[in-house]
Formats: structure tokens, C-alpha cells, sequence
């Protein structure tokens, strides 16, 4: 009854000569007082249903139009308002504002943003700059002098605010520095004099080299460029924001910066450049490297390498037969050396071989 269910239990009518006892008659009573209070419930219900029914509205004629039509044009309508020449540049908050105080009501904010986005009227409607997708660098060194890497870090000077900025060039596959230089100031010709020494000292043929780094301002400008281009240098990138593209230099500069004699700051630039000098011939001549089998630097480099693993295995091997109870009877080896690095190497590259260090970079 008006949209709520009542379920009424409805007595038969007796008369008093029906009930042969007084237990019967009090069970009849009892019957009859919780139909009536079933019967007010029922009468309240058809109340509220009625009120419910006046607030229904009439019933739409048959010649009039379908709601989905009305609804098309009060949309079509609306969007005519919110595209016109003098709203087309109105946010619709201000629209629904403006029409409001004109006395003209087309329907809410939310509305207004629901028809601009049926109609494709909601992307940002100012030019925004797309900036390009820029590719992963994938390099591959399986020997020395295949792909270097370059990056420049600061020193901080003797007083608040100074520092300088100190230039390496780094094999990714010997862990060797081939080339550095200390300045007070980054630029462009620094750099290019760097590398173009560098290539010339270790004679590398046209079209051999990669040369990595980031994308800072030196790394990227024409004269640096140009360069290479001449000496025929294929040159890569790092994408933006990503320090993971360039390990090596950023692994070879913490090796420097956590050594224990490494100071806080340096006095003058003179200063700097002894330090330097002391470091990189420790870390490319006596620096185990645990990148390339703790051998150091140099002699991966100049292939002394595999040389030194023999003797270590000789040495492992007299250990062994010395004692080969401390060793439980397995016969030692050396650590691996490498057979290849990577800058990000590719997926399918990862575990072809579990022996290849192929992306370790610590120090």
C-alpha cells in the first residue's frame, strides 16, 4: 500500500456462541486487538502513500516529447552558451555565476563541466610544451676503450659558496680513468680539450669509441659536439633525471669522496689538484676493484688481468694442497673477471651468463 508491503490477518467474523470455552475466547481476543493494531498500521501506511502520490508528477502526455529528447536540447543548449563568443574563454563557475545573477539558471558547475567533456571541450586549452620520450641508453663494452664515460663533480673550495669542478673520463669495462682535469669553472672548451687530449694520448682509431654521459650543460654543447663528430666519437646520454645511465662515473666519484683522506674542503685550487693526482694514481694502479674481480684498473686495462688470476689461483692451489681439510675438500677459485659491461643491459641479456659481471658497479 503506497509503495510499502503490509501483510493484515484478517479474522473471520464469530459470534459470541463460536467459543465453547474461556481459553478460546481469550485466544480470539487476543487475535482480534493485534489485527486492529495491524489495521492502524495499514491506515497510517495508505496515508503516507498518498502523500507520496501527490508529490509524483503528472503523467506526461502522449504527444508530448521523450525526456532523452528534452534532455539533448536543454544539452545542446547549454553548450551553445558555454561555446559563445562571449563565454568561450569563462571558466564555468564563472558562467554559472554570471548566469545566476542575470536570472538564468541552465544547470550546475558539474553540469557544465559534463557537456564540455561529452563535447571534448575540457583538455587544457593552453599550448603546454610535450617534452620528447627520450630512449633508454643500452652500451655494450666487451674489451677496453669501447665506451668511456664523463661527468664533472664539485670540489667545495676554502670558503662558504667556492668550489671546484673536477672533469673524469672513465672505461666502463677497466674501471681505468683515462683522462681528468681540475678547473675553477665548468665549460664547454674545458671539456673539449679534455676529451680531445685524451683520445689523442690513447690513440683511438675513428669510429671505435662511445662516449657516455649525462645530459648537462657541457656534456650537450656545440663545441663538445662538434668534437666528435670530427674525431668520429659516437656520443650518448643519459635520460633526464636518471643517474642510474651513468653508474660508473657516479660510482668512481663516491670512491673518491668516502675515502678516509678525502677533506672536507681544499684550500686552493693548487691544493685540489695534488690531491687528485695522488688519488687517481692509488685508484687505477693499486684499488681493488670488486666491479672487475678485485683486480685494479690498470690491469684490466692493459690486459695484466688474467695474468694475476693465474697467480692467485696458484697461490689457492698450494693453499689447497697444503691443507685440503680447511677448504672441505672443494678446490678455491679466484673471483671471476669480466666479460662484459653494461649500462643498462637488456632483459634478455640479464642471465644468459650467471659468471659475467656484467652490471656491477661497486667500488
Amino acid at each position: 500500500i503506497g509503495g510499502d508491503a503490509a501483510f493484515l490477518h484478517i479474522l473471520p467474523d464469530r459470534g459470541p456462541g463460536q467459543f465453547d470455552n474461556a481459553g478460546n475466547l481469550k485466544k480470539c481476543r487476543r487475535h482480534a486487538a493485534m489485527d486492529r493494531g495491524q489495521q492502524r498500521i495499514a491506515d497510517q501506511l495508505f496515508v503516507k502513500g498518498q502523500h507520496r502520490r501527490q508529490l509524483v508528477p503528472a503523467t506526461v502526455e502522449d504527444d508530448a516529447q521523450p525526456a532523452d529528447i528534452g534532455h539533448a536540447l536543454e544539452q545542446q543548449a547549454l553548450l551553445e552558451v558555454l561555446n559563445s563568443e562571449r563565454f568561450c574563454d569563462t571558466a564555468p563557475a564563472a558562467i554559472y555565476a554570471t548566469l545566476l545573477d542575470e536570472g538564468r539558471y541552465m544547470g550546475s558547475v558539474r553540469t557544465m563541466y559534463r557537456a564540455l567533456a561529452a563535447d571534448g571541450g575540457t583538455r587544457e586549452r593552453r599550448r603546454q610544451l610535450s617534452h620528447p620520450s627520450y630512449v633508454k641508453p643500452e652500451l655494450l663494452a666487451t674489451s677496453p676503450n669501447q665506451v668511456w664515460s664523463w661527468d664533472i663533480t664539485k670540489l667545495k673550495g676554502p670558503v662558504k659558496w667556492t668550489c671546484f669542478h673536477l672533469y673524469v673520463i672513465l672505461d666502463i669495462f677497466s674501471r681505468q680513468v683515462v683522462g681528468w682535469l681540475i678547473a675553477e669553472r665548468e665549460s664547454a672548451e674545458l671539456a673539449e680539450q679534455l676529451i680531445a687530449e685524451t683520445v689523442s694520448r690513447h690513440d683511438i682509431a675513428p669510429g671505435t669509441l662511445t662516449l657516455h654521459a649525462d645530459r648537462g650543460a657541457s656534456m650537450r654543447s656545440k663545441p663538445v659536439a662538434a668534437l666528435l663528430v670530427d674525431l668520429d666519437i659516437t656520443k650518448s646520454h643519459s635520460r633526464p633525471h636518471v643517474s642510474d645511465d651513468n653508474p660508473y662515473s657516479e660510482s668512481q666519484f663516491k670512491t673518491m669522496k668516502y675515502r678516509p683522506d678525502f677533506p672536507a674542503r681544499f684550500g686552493s685550487l693548487a691544493d685540489a689538484r695534488a690531491h687528485c693526482q695522488t688519488f687517481f694514481a692509488w685508484y687505477n694502479t693499486e684499488h681493488r676493484h670488486s666491479g672487475i674481480g678485485y683486480m685494479t684498473p690498470s690491469s684490466v686495462h692493459y690486459g695484466h688481468a688474467q695474468a694475476a688470476r693465474a697467480l692467485r689461483q696458484d697461490t689457492l692451489d698450494a693453499a689447497f694442497l697444503a691443507n685440503p681439510k680447511r677448504f672441505k675438500g672443494r678446490r678455491p677459485e679466484p673471483p671471476t673477471l669480466p666479460t662484459a659491461a653494461w649500462i643498462n643491459p637488456p632483459a634478455t641479456e640479464k642471465n644468459d651468463d650467471s659468471n659475467t659481471l656484467a652490471s656491477t658497479v661497486n667500488s
